[in-house]
């Protein structure tokens, strides 16, 4: 499976942007996440979405982001809306073969090159 991670920019804050990761392989047998990395900073989970539908998403971007998947384009998507400085980071879609959606960065088996996601205030 390979992953190729796109829609990054400069913004605004409160402003919005949509990220893709467009997938080669049968991903529909994957969980799908998001996560992020700010300079200096650890690896975060944003979001993830599991082989049904199910979403789940980290306190910080609740309410604002959406993560949503279509398995016959075997694209994920993150639209982010609201946003702030803070979230100004490199932006990763992985791919897990775990059962459920999981927060661990390590359970990911898969990785994508990542896209950088600016934010000014």
């Amino acid at each position: 499976v390979q992953l190729q991670a796109s829609g990054g920019g400069l913004v605004q804050a409160g402003g919005s942007l949509r990220l893709s990761c467009a997938a080669s392989g049968r991903t529909f047998i994957f969980v799908m996440g998001w996560f992020r990395q700010a300079p200096g900073k650890e690896r975060e989970f944003v979001a993830g979405i599991s082989r049904s539908g199910s979403t789940y998403y980290s306190d910080s971007v609740k309410g604002r982001f959406t993560i949503s998947r279509d398995n016959a384009k075997n694209t994920v998507y993150l639209q982010m809306n609201t946003l702030n400085p803070e979230d100004t980071a490199v932006y990763f879609c992985a791919a897990s073969s775990t059962f459920a959606i999981t927060t661990e960065a390590r359970r990911y088996d898969y990785w994508g090159q990542g896209t950088l996601v600016t934010v000014s205030s």
